[in-house]
């Protein structure tokens, strides 16, 4: 006879192996790893706790009475990554398909309860068919893991990772965190999958080109990053983690600077080019200001117009937002703004500072984006950017024209540094536009109509398309080398560190959406 504790080494090795040798081989085949093999990735060795490993489901109807899902499909717990406390929870889809019934939902719904009480990170690893079809409304409890995950946001850093199928209910669930991941080839995302899209609307469309990770990365924008296999979803998990405190009333955590902080950049120098209609490449600004070079972006293959981005100056998260001269000029349009006001929220909520590049011609004008709701759209960005209280500081590297100036959070909107290059350019429009306005008498009436409008060009250029006059009015505190900007923007910062803005007695705005 077997003594207590045999047995339970019995039984819990058992339940560790998921829903089998054969399915764990079928998964392999996929391309993706198991449950636990992500959470061996994703925790320092030997550090995760596990939550509810003996849980059994208690549904009887449509043979459920007849089905063994160890840990209900769903494994959660709490370790550290590299020394933080985080919790996380994986679905299993080689039991039952990884899908939500009642106990799998419970245990979601305890291990983020903990996490909010104990005011450390989640990660969320999904690979689930959605809800349990056999227990019916068991599966009611998403309603509970969508009610926290909104009230968790901007508390505590939410993470999702998507490393297999997501579908109905369960896609909500990542859509309201901080940030999402999709592994391309694997991760399928969608309300409604293809079968459903067909029945309703005749279309005839694949799990892939519905909701694959190039979609929602390229399309959608629902996906903040790509990842070419579950290893690295793991570590860009842990990356992206790595910029956030624990939770909002905590720091974000600072890490050692090998770099000099006063040393100068003189490549920044040359990099905007003399001729104003030609482009270059904000990111390389990015990456000249950043330490070792290295930022990490979000959403790169969404609204390629602005660059929004997370990287350290001194060892100190930092948040970039840069228009990008390379994609339709660096206009803002809807995509951009919406892509931009998420990040400027999320950098807000957990105390990380944003800084400005502006080299912006305007809102991309057109009837498709009038139509659409640009202004509603913008309006969102604007009123995130002016809600900020953490650290802003804008920099006009060269165009600041139109209703965009206040997106890049120009005076007015509460920026606590104004820098200018000394190739800035400010106006409402540019040189050719406003002269064609301005001087349209005096071009009409001369001999020379091209001539006239050359001239009067040339001279609202003189005028505006240089930082002395708004430094002049003292909307702009400070015209530098751009090769100093690295060394004034850690200065600056560290001036701003304790920061305090004092809020409205309200309970909270209404953002337009």
């Amino acid at each position: 006879m077997s003594t207590p504790n045999e047995e339970f080494l019995a039984k819990r090795e058992k339940l560790l192996q998921g829903g089998g040798e054969a399915r764990i081989q079928k998964q392999h085949e996929k391309g993706k790893l198991t449950a636990r093999e992500r959470l061996d990735l994703l925790f320092d060795q030997g550090s995760f706790m596990e939550y509810g490993l003996f849980v059994r489901h208690r549904a009887t109807e449509f043979g459920m009475d007849k089905v063994d899902a160890p840990a209900d499909g769903v494994v959660t717990g709490f370790g550290t990554v590299n020394g933080r406390v985080v919790y996380a929870y994986a679905q299993d889809a080689t039991v039952v398909g990884g899908s939500l019934g009642e106990m799998h939902g419970i245990k979601i719904v305890r291990l983020m309860e903990e996490a909010i009480r104990a005011g450390k990170p989640i990660i969320a690893l999904n690979d689930s068919g959605g809800a349990r079809i056999q227990e019916g409304n068991d599966t009611k409890l998403y309603l509970d893991i969508f009610r926290l995950n909104a009230y968790a946001s901007g508390y505590i850093p939410q993470l999702s990772a998507i490393m297999g199928p997501c579908a109905g209910g369960g896609a909500y669930s990542p859509a309201l965190t901080d940030f999402i991941i999709n592994v391309d080839g694997t991760s399928r995302m969608f309300v409604t999958g293809p079968a459903v899209v067909k029945s309703v609307t005749g279309e005839v469309i694949d799990d892939e080109a519905l909701g694959g990770a190039r979609v929602h990365s390229r399309i959608s924008g629902v996906c903040h990053r790509v990842a070419a296999d579950d290893a690295d979803c793991i570590e860009q998990l842990k990356l992206m983690l790595s910029f956030f405190p624990d939770n909002c009333r905590e720091k974000p955590p600072v890490y050692r600077c090998s770099e000099d902080p006063d040393k100068l950049v003189p490549e920044l120098d040359t990099i905007i080019p003399e001729d104003s209609r030609k482009v270059f490449d904000v990111r390389r600004v990015i990456e000249l200001m950043a330490d070792d070079g290295f930022y990490y972006e979000i959403r790169p293959e969404f609204a390629r117009n602005i660059v929004v981005a997370l990287a350290r100056l001194n060892g100190r998260s930092v948040g970039f937002i840069a228009n990008q001269p390379l994609y339709k000029a660096g206009s803002m349009d809807m995509n951009a703004a919406d892509k931009a006001a998420q990040f400027v929220n999320l950098c807000d909520a957990f105390g990380i500072p944003l800084v400005f590049l502006s080299d912006v011609p305007g809102c991309l004008p057109g009837v498709d984006q009038e139509y659409a709701g640009v202004l509603r759209h913008g309006a969102k960005m604007v009123y995130a950017v002016a809600n900020a209280t953490v650290p802003k500081i804008a920099l006009t590297m060269r165009k600041m024209y139109g209703g965009a100036s206040a997106c890049m959070c120009e005076k007015g909107m509460g920026p606590d540094v104004v820098l200018s290059w000394p190739t800035a350019q400010s106006a409402v429009m540019g040189a050719a536009g406003a002269a064609a306005i301005v001087f349209r008498k005096e071009i009409a009436a001369s001999d020379d109509p091209a001539r006239t409008r050359a001239e009067l060009t040339a001279q609202y250029e003189a005028a505006f398309n240089n930082p002395y006059r708004k430094a002049a009015r003292e909307y702009t505190d400070m015209i530098i080398l751009p090769s100093e900007t690295r060394r004034v923007l850690i200065r600056c910062l560290k001036a701003l560190e304790n920061k305090q803005v004092e809020q409205l007695p309200k309970k909270h705005g209404n953002m337009p959406v």
